[in-house]
């Protein structure tokens, strides 16, 4: 059973009258393929109206929408399958809020490294709600080092509300973690992209953030504070979330004009998660051709631009 927003209301009412217009010509043989016609239509219309005028706190929503594909969907569906996963920090744990390892895709060997979150509630408590530990950064790191090691590339998936908060994470060094990993990153001498493919929330997400290329998926949001938190901070309540998100300029398209990202991945009218398969090709093509310009680039070089892109970032040149 699909799973509606608020927003989707209009779109789930006419895909009801849909099923039951099929219903009707099934169980009474009389044709309603006209019927059906005219509300598929109307369904595309509805969709695409609703879509293009989404608020920020309507793509937020759609980030974490149930149905949404993750970080090992996207792998396994780019990969055809072909992924091995690695384990663990050689430290603590494993941490699985964070996955990675080798894939190919049109026969390039790719290190691929992510924020997963769980499909039910057992899977997201596994997952620990797509929150990484420090041994999580850590074991991205590893396996960073790892793909430079071999000279392949590294894609990496964001998808977090946050590193994990808790007081363990931070006696096992979580700020530190993060830190290290933004550092380390700037000087990899393999390309390095990242997409921003659901939630992009602080130090969680730079952990595995710094890239030659940031893209992210059209209805993903990359910010400082998830905009509930900014809310609960500004007002004391979360009741003013949506008037955060507007204010926060999270939206795939702030980004793009902030020049945070670099590019933007248009989805399927009606979110990814309506249309995956349409979804993964999209993100597929992006990898395939920033890859085919960066590998074109001496590493020494494409570090250095890589540092000097982060480095422009909010720096104020006066008259």
């Amino acid at each position: 059973m699909a799973n509606y927003l608020p927003f989707e209301e209009p779109i789930s009412l006419i895909e009801e009258e849909i099923l039951k217009a099929k219903e009707i010509g099934a169980n009474s043989g009389v044709s309603t393929s006209k019927m059906v016609k005219d509300l598929e239509k109307k369904l595309k219309t509805t969709t695409e109206d609703i879509f293009k005028n989404l608020t920020p706190w309507q793509r937020v929503q759609l980030s974490r929408h149930p149905d949404r594909p993750y970080t090992l969907d996207y792998i396994n569906a780019i990969t055809g399958g072909d992924f091995v996963e690695l384990h663990g920090d050689r430290n603590v744990k494993d941490d699985k809020a964070m996955v990675g390892g080798f894939g190919t895709v049109d026969g390039q060997s790719i290190m691929f490294v992510g924020q997963q979150k769980g499909i039910n509630t057992k899977m997201r408590q596994y997952r620990n709600f797509g929150m990484p530990n420090p041994e999580g950064y850590r074991k991205a790191m590893r396996l960073f080092r790892l793909a430079e090691k071999f000279n392949k590339p590294i894609v990496t998936f964001i998808d977090t509300p946050g590193a994990f908060p808790g007081l363990e994470a931070e006696e096992r060094g979580q700020g530190e973690a993060i830190a290290r990993n933004i550092y380390e990153m700037m000087n990899l001498k393999v390309p390095v992209i990242c997409i921003i493919i659901g939630e992009g929330a602080s130090g969680g997400a730079l952990g595995i953030g710094v890239g030659d290329k940031v893209v992210m998926l059209e209805n993903s949001w990359y910010s400082v504070i998830s905009p509930e938190n900014c809310s609960t901070i500004l007002w004391r309540s979360w009741d003013y979330k949506e008037q955060a998100a507007e204010a926060l300029k999270l939206t795939s398209t702030d980004m793009k004009a902030l020049k945070i990202v670099d590019e933007v991945i248009k989805e399927p009218i009606g979110g990814a998660h309506r249309f995956k398969e349409e979804a993964f090709e999209n993100v597929k093509k992006s990898i395939l051709k920033n890859l085919t310009k960066l590998q074109k680039m001496d590493p020494d070089k494409r570090c250095e631009k890589r540092i000097n892109k982060f480095c422009e970032m909010g720096v104020y040149k006066g008259k």
